[in-house]
């Protein structure tokens, strides 16, 4: 029954369908029967691995087995320091990676939460209240304003219902639902007004309904088995990682074999080029960089927290930092999912309404001019209606936040900061008290001079409701609903104040204002008033809403968050396309992308019954070109980001609602909303929006790229030193030179330099320039950027002078007893300074010369603490046998500091020179080799 077109089918046919009866329902052994064949009404939960099996899943990784090898190396040595200090790298990462998985593991829990734990149903004839894990399909169920709907049903009686169906379909407002047969066969969820889904709730009137499906066969379900299925992408930067891992291994090992080799055939004794070849290899292989890495995105996370984004799974911190593309629900992300009235239309004036969300405060302007409401009759009719036709409420509450803020402190927090306006019942309906409450007409003061006689609520058919209140003069019928049918009921108008005849011309003008307010996406409503007389009962709705005097037209919408056009301005700037995914209708979604500036002249929209035509491989081929995705379903979404990710796109996607679940999980980064997002979507994310404002995702890109520059800085200094390292003990071995580093300085050269300074630089200042660049290509390999030529270039440059440093202080010793010992001093210490300098360089993708030296207050901090270790090993005596070092005279540090700076400081001047000589050249041909002053600035 699972691809039944149920909304197509009569009652009698719904019924015979299911083999139940509308009045009795089903028989307690037609019930027991189908439960025990079609098992429970629950999402059933795929068995993940066990807690100890996640556990141990974390140390399979290539470079954490590396990392064992680094651990045994370091214990043979002795240097126990080290290898309790990667043990203890090893465990954190593991304990890290496990608790992210098993965090990802309670998505599904979350989502079962939002079943019913109760349904009233009909069995028998009786009418009972059982646990809703026992429905099956043929349950007559009933509902009511509040109840969530327990299972996907068929309703077959409806009575002013409204269901809130946004986390299911994204769609902003309730949906009023029918009972009667649809004959449209293809329609999205959205669009089937006489179907209810499980977790669903009902925002108004009361409705029965005959259960279709239960569990995994409802559309709930259906997403249920979506986020079992989809798989969680690896990271870029754990794919990288992975890959610089290996290939830093295998060359490490291979030149270090090769030092080895080659100082045993030039005569060094074969125990000591063993002990230089297993420090050298020890100090190839940066062991700290997975720490390292995990400290600045910790960093980063904690700067990202002040900026309203939560990131609950480091690497994708730096993902976001690479992301091209960021799909965003519409609802609640883009714009507040708070229905606002924003125009009005009175006998021919337009009046402009001010004011955002529930708040009761705005402006009325007519002509750009604040309008008196008290001094407008039409206004005041109008917004009276509004307030007396309406079942929702308006009232202030404290804001779950603040009451838990209150709390902490002991209520010392002031009640006015804690205070928010909510409503109760429908948001269209609220809209229209919120406008009210504008020109002072509050609810409650309007209850105490009307009271409501009867209602005639609204329709599938009518498509309007009707109020009959009576006050001291006598009685009054307030209607409202859509213009062209309330048209139809009026025999007057209220036009300049003034109740005259409703002519022909007078309703076209009507009709036309209401057409020119829909084209702007707007919800239009009409209102419409008479006075009852003495002898009239009102006994129906066409009785009281016949010979009405039409008053106006209020154009509501659901409008965009004030913040959220600069940011996708900014992210357009930085090379980011925005895409508008939305459950909500094609006119409504297309108006609000050109109003933000995500659709342009060219942009392209497509529905959900246009996607679901085409196969993976047409949509993969327009993906690019389009900009708003209207009117689809769950599937839909996910198919949406796997066509992009296909096409090449590191992909983000923001959601709030159970609906945008599956697609926020197959996501590169998926980002949930932290107020308006349920717990799936949240539990299902990487990135959690405390303030559910699409400008912090900028933020986050911000800080997601800049952590990723940082990785590559520090990655640039680790192994740029670690070739100076390997070249300077290599290029002697060729040589045939004593060994310029014995085995305790190459390990304490690594101990000083890989540590503070580097994690230094993983705090680095962003350069100026950053979100003026495009995103870097999914793909791109670590080294990219001639990253990979300045590690070498750097790292060879500083193998070259610390081996010339060597051979100078070599020959200026000869004859003294300590030769060897003081020209391994200096090679030491050119080694070190070096590196201490090369780290400056680093902070910039130029040059040394293009950022402030001591802007980084850490690195600065850093680069002092390891100079003063050096000099520890210098000069104090009891650590000098230890090292194998002697001091150094003023000659000795003049060779050290101008063989340290010539690497970092040479090639620095050549590319400030080569940047000068290219901008010349941009000048040339830009200007035709004239001043650029006298060119017209464009």
């Amino acid at each position: 029954m699972e691809g039944q077109a149920w909304h197509q089918l009569s009652e009698e046919q719904l019924a015979k369908s299911l083999d139940t009866d509308r009045a009795k329902g089903l028989s307690r052994e037609q019930a027991t029967e189908r439960l025990g064949t079609l098992g429970p009404n629950e999402l059933a939960e795929k068995r993940g691995d066990s807690p100890l099996k996640l556990l141990l899943n974390q140390f399979k990784d290539f470079m954490v087995l590396v990392l064992v090898g680094a651990t045994i190396i370091s214990g043979l040595l002795g240097e126990m320091l080290d290898a309790l200090t990667i043990i203890a790298i090893i465990l954190i990462n593991g304990v890290l990676g496990f608790y992210q998985e098993y965090r990802a593991e309670r998505s599904l829990r979350a989502l079962k939460e939002l079943s019913a734990p109760f349904a009233k149903v009909v069995r028998d004839g009786e009418l009972l209240h059982i646990p809703a894990r026992e429905l099956v399909s043929g349950d007559v169920v009933l509902l009511e304003s509040g109840d969530r709907v327990p299972a996907d049903l068929r309703f077959v009686e409806c009575n002013d219902c409204s269901v809130d169906e946004s986390a299911l379909t994204g769609e902003s407002v309730p949906v009023v639902k029918t009972a009667g047969k649809l004959d449209t066969a293809d329609l999205a969820l959205g669009d089937r007004k006489n179907c209810g889904y499980l977790g669903t709730m009902v925002t108004r009137g009361t409705a029965k309904g005959i259960v279709t499906v239960t569990g995994m066969q409802t559309e709930m379900g259906k997403i249920a088995d979506l986020i079992q299925q989809t798989e969680e992408a690896e990271t870029p930067l754990q794919h990288r990682l992975e890959q610089l891992g290996k290939i830093l291994i295998v060359v490490a090992l291979a030149l270090t074999v090769v030092v080895v080799l080659a100082g045993i055939l030039h005569g060094q004794p074969a125990y000591d080029m063993f002990l230089a070849g297993v420090s050298l290899a020890v100090a190839a292989i940066p062991e700290g960089l997975p720490a390292i890495v995990t400290i600045a995105l910790a960093l980063g996370v904690q700067r990202m927290i002040k900026r309203r984004a939560i990131v609950r799974k480091l690497p994708s911190v730096e993902t976001l930092g690479c992301a091209s593309v960021i799909c965003s629900d519409k609802t609640g992300t883009l714009t507040q999912n708070k229905m606002t009235v924003t125009k009005l239309w009175l006998g021919g004036r337009t009046v402009e309404v001010t004011g955002e969300g529930y708040e009761p405060t705005g402006l009325l302007k007519e002509n750009g001019k604040s309008i008196d409401a008290k001094g407008d009759a039409a206004l005041r009719r109008l917004t009276q209606i509004a307030a007396l036709c309406n079942n929702s409420d308006l009232s202030q509450q404290e804001a779950a936040a603040d009451a838990k803020k209150r709390k902490s402190t002991k209520g010392e927090l002031p009640v006015s900061e804690a205070m928010e306006w909510k409503i109760q019942g429908d948001p269209t309906e609220a809209a229209l008290l919120v406008l009210a409450a504008k020109t002072g007409l509050v609810k409650s003061a309007l209850q105490s001079l009307y009271t409501r006689v009867k209602e005639f609520p609204f329709d599938a058919e009518r498509k309007r409701m009707s109020v009959l209140v009576s006050h001291q003069g006598g009685k009054l019928v307030c209607a409202k609903g859509a213009p062209d049918l309330l048209v139809s009921q009026c025999a007057y108008v209220l036009w300049d104040d003034q109740v005259v005849p409703f002519t022909a011309s007078l309703k076209n003008k009507v009709l036309a204002a209401n057409e020119a307010m829909a084209r702007e996406s707007l919800r239009v409503l009409g209102m419409a008033y008479r006075d009852v007389k003495a002898h009239e009962t009102c006994a129906s709705g066409e009785q009281a809403e016949s010979g009405l005097i039409f008053v106006g037209l209020t154009g509501m919408m659901d409008p965009p968050r004030k913040e959220v056009k600069e940011a996708i301005y900014k992210c357009r700037q930085a090379g980011i396309k925005t895409v508008m995914i939305t459950g909500d209708h094609g006119t409504t979604a297309e108006a609000i992308a050109r109003t933000l500036g995500i659709i342009g002249r060219e942009g392209r929209v497509i529905t959900g019954t246009e996607l679901a035509a085409m196969t993976d491989e047409d949509l993969e081929k327009v993906a690019d070109d389009v900009n708003v995705y209207a009117r689809v379903s769950p599937e839909h979404k996910l198919r949406i980001v796997q066509a992009l990710q296909r096409r090449g796109h590191v992909v983000a996607m923001t959601g709030d609602g159970v609906n945008d679940a599956p697609a926020v999980k197959a996501a590169d980064i998926g980002i949930a909303m932290g107020i308006t997002g349920t717990d799936v979507t949240k539990e299902a994310s990487a990135l959690v929006l405390s303030d559910d404002n699409f400008s912090s995702i900028v933020a986050a890109v911000e800080e997601g790229r800049g952590i990723y520059e940082n990785i590559r800085k520090f990655i640039r200094y680790l192994l740029a030193s670690n070739v100076g390292e390997i070249m300077t003990m290599f290029l002697a071995m060729m040589a045939g030179l004593p060994l310029p580093l014995v085995p305790i300085q190459i390990l304490w050269v690594n101990l000083v330099t890989d540590g503070l300074p580097a994690m230094a630089l993983g705090v680095d200042q962003a350069e100026s320039d950053l979100m003026q660049q495009k995103p870097r290509a999914a793909k791109e390999n670590i080294f990219a950027r001639r990253l990979g030529w300045k590690i070498v270039s750097r790292g060879v440059l500083i193998g070259l002078c610390t081996l010339g440093a060597f051979v100078l202080a070599l020959k200026a010793g000869e004859g003294q007893s300590n030769q060897l010992v003081h020209a391994q001093t200096v090679a030491f210490a050119t080694l070190v300074m070096a590196q201490l300098i090369h780290v400056f360089d680093c902070r910039s993708s130029r040059s040394i010369f293009h950022r402030k030296l001591l802007e980084n207050k850490f690195l600065v901090f850093a680069v002092l603490s390891s100079l003063v270790l050096m000099l520890a090993v210098l000069y104090i005596e009891p650590l000098q046998p230890v090292f194998k070092t002697v001091p150094l005279d003023l000659r000795d540090w003049a060779l050290v500091l101008v063989a340290a700076g010539i690497p970092t400081f040479a090639l620095g001047a050549g590319s400030v020179w080569s940047s000068s000589k290219q901008k010349k050249k941009r000048t040339k041909i830009n200007y035709g080799g004239s001043s650029p002053s006298t060119r017209p600035i464009r």
